[in-house]
């Protein structure tokens, strides 16, 4: 039992508050998964580079030094933020240059992300105390997806955690159980697809990366995820571009969605919908079995 929110706006001038109108909500999320929380925000787009999110278990790991290696043997401009636990760079090349730059020279220093846009923050602990460690009432953006973790079948760990992200700018979160993510797993490693822990979200994940590489649309993977993903689930999707929601054919995790012009929310119950600007008078929905809902910038 897992809970899974997501925000995308509609009304740029809402981006500035993104953060503080997603708190509350995954907060309201605690009671469907205290062990874990994360969350994956777009936005301060790297139009011209590629932006990573970095972590390392040290604390004090050395941020500056690992810039101004990739600083001299790239020759390109990296800059830096550090937000609690994680690092995030910035650097002037593509993201095969940069993912296979920190993979070889930090092996030790996990990459959470990378894209243009995208940041995945996540920790162990209750959701309130990871929103708040990662000041994310102070963050803007254009779209977030979150998730607060109950581990049923694995252990409690930072890399455990939602969301996943197998891709550029693609994240994944997940509610419920897939029953073949062990012959999913193998087929994608065949592609080249690598996983960094053994949770089926990750699966998933990199599923539908794997179908985006084979040249499907958001909506073409995801329709194809119906064949071959077997299981209960419900998936929140967050893109570059936009969000999406599905659940399997029989529709047994629950979801509802809500919108108004201002923008879209989802979340696994409505309650933690209650706080949005102009809830009482948005269209509220359940969203049916197998039926794909995409929000994308045009």
């Amino acid at each position: 039992m897992c809970g899974i929110v997501g925000l995308y706006l509609k009304n740029p001038a809402l981006e500035s508050q993104l953060g503080e109108l997603f708190e509350p909500m995954l907060i309201a999320m605690t009671d469907r998964g205290p062990d874990s929380a994360g969350f994956a925000i777009y936005g301060d787009e790297v139009e011209d580079g590629t932006k990573l999110t970095l972590r390392h278990e040290d604390e004090n790991y050395d941020w500056e030094a690992l810039a101004e290696s990739a600083r001299a043997e790239l020759n390109a401009e990296v800059s830096f933020f550090q937000n609690a636990t994680v690092a995030v760079f910035k650097m002037h090349c593509s993201a095969e240059t940069a993912t296979a730059y920190v993979e070889e020279k930090a092996p030790e220093v996990l990459i959470l992300s990378a894209g243009h846009s995208i940041e995945i923050l996540k920790e162990v602990g209750l959701p309130e105390d990871i929103a708040a460690n990662f000041n994310l009432k102070g963050m803007k953006g254009t779209h977030i997806v979150g998730h607060t973790r109950m581990a049923t079948e694995s252990a409690v760990t930072m890399a455990g955690s939602h969301p996943f992200s197998t891709g550029e700018d693609l994240c994944l979160v997940h509610n419920g159980s897939l029953s073949n993510p062990n012959w999913v797993r193998t087929e994608l490693e065949r592609h080249g697809i690598k996983f960094e822990t053994e949770n089926d979200s990750e699966v998933a994940a990199g599923y539908l990366m794997h179908r985006l590489r084979e040249g499907d649309s958001l909506n073409e993977a995801l329709n194809n995820a119906m064949t071959d993903l077997d299981g209960f689930f419900t998936f929140a999707i967050g893109t570059r571009d936009g969000f999406a929601v599905t659940r399997d054919p029989i529709a047994c995790k629950p979801a509802v969605l809500a919108e108004t012009e201002d923008y879209v929310a989802m979340a696994s119950e409505y309650q933690a919908l209650t706080t949005l600007p102009g809830i009482e008078d948005a269209k509220v929905w359940e969203p049916e079995a197998a039926k794909i809902y995409v929000w994308e910038r045009s």
